[in-house]
């Protein structure tokens, strides 16, 4: 299967530690981010998993103690992933549990002022949960990225992430294949302190907001909107802001 998601997120609000405060500068930064996901299934438990992005970015940053403006734009760094999941099947339910060895390649450019890549190559491990029956669904990933030196005195912290989904499935159409998923996104976040060519990095964030899933035979549309509830950052920094994103995939 395919998907192409798009990924936008945008903030002019600045961030010392974990309170807003004064932005004279207009320091700001907007990202949009075009996914390329594909995945191909060797058998029910074994897959493999391809994230291509393509980054489109820019802000307002401090440079030599001046606002400025800076601009990226190319390919991003490729995310490759073998998920591995054990399925148990219950009268009317059904669970998985999953691991997920992962590896972000730094094919991403270092060269543009706002870099689309960081030059780094960084593994990652995931362990997640999947329970649904005829009207409910939960699932749970916990994740964590070793993330390594890269060009330009970019490091970022390691990060370590939590994602929740509960939600309901209050419409199916067996003749036509075709219903809905509606869900609540709960989004956790801890990176440690790192840096990029213009400041500090990392902190702790929490994002939730509504997920709506609509599919008929092998067709599928994904739509999500995510509100930051919480955000401490290390120094001061542009807040990571509010998130949309936009899915459409395929399977085969």
């Amino acid at each position: 299967g395919f998907q192409l998601r798009h990924e936008s997120r945008s903030s002019n609000t600045l961030l010392t530690g974990g309170q807003r405060t004064a932005n004279p500068h207009g320091r700001s930064r907007k990202v949009e981010t075009l996914w390329l996901e594909g995945v191909y299934t060797l058998r029910r438990e074994f897959r493999v998993t391809l994230k291509v992005p393509w980054v489109e970015q820019r802000r307002v940053a401090m440079v030599d103690g001046a606002p400025t403006l800076q601009r990226g734009r190319g390919l991003g760094d490729i995310i490759l992933a073998a998920p591995l999941r054990r399925y148990q099947n219950l009268d009317a339910s059904t669970f998985n549990f999953g691991v997920t060895p992962q590896l972000r390649l730094p094919t991403g450019s270092t060269r543009a002022a706002y870099p689309v890549g960081d030059g780094s190559l960084d593994p990652g491990l995931s362990a997640s949960f999947t329970w649904e029956d005829p009207f409910y669904y939960a699932y749970a990933d916990l994740f964590y990225w070793r993330n390594g030196s890269g060009s330009r005195g970019m490091n970022r912290g390691d990060e370590t992430g939590l994602d929740l989904n509960f939600g309901i499935h209050p419409l199916h159409h067996a003749p036509s294949g075709s219903g809905l998923f509606l869900m609540l996104d709960i989004e956790a976040r801890h990176e440690g302190r790192g840096r990029d060519t213009v400041g500090a990095t990392g902190g702790r964030r929490l994002t939730l907001g509504p997920v709506l899933v609509a599919y008929r035979q092998n067709l599928m549309l994904r739509v999500e909107w995510k509100l930051p509830v919480y955000e401490r950052v290390f120094d001061t920094q542009v807040s990571r802001g509010p998130q949309l994103h936009l899915g459409i995939g395929i399977a085969f």
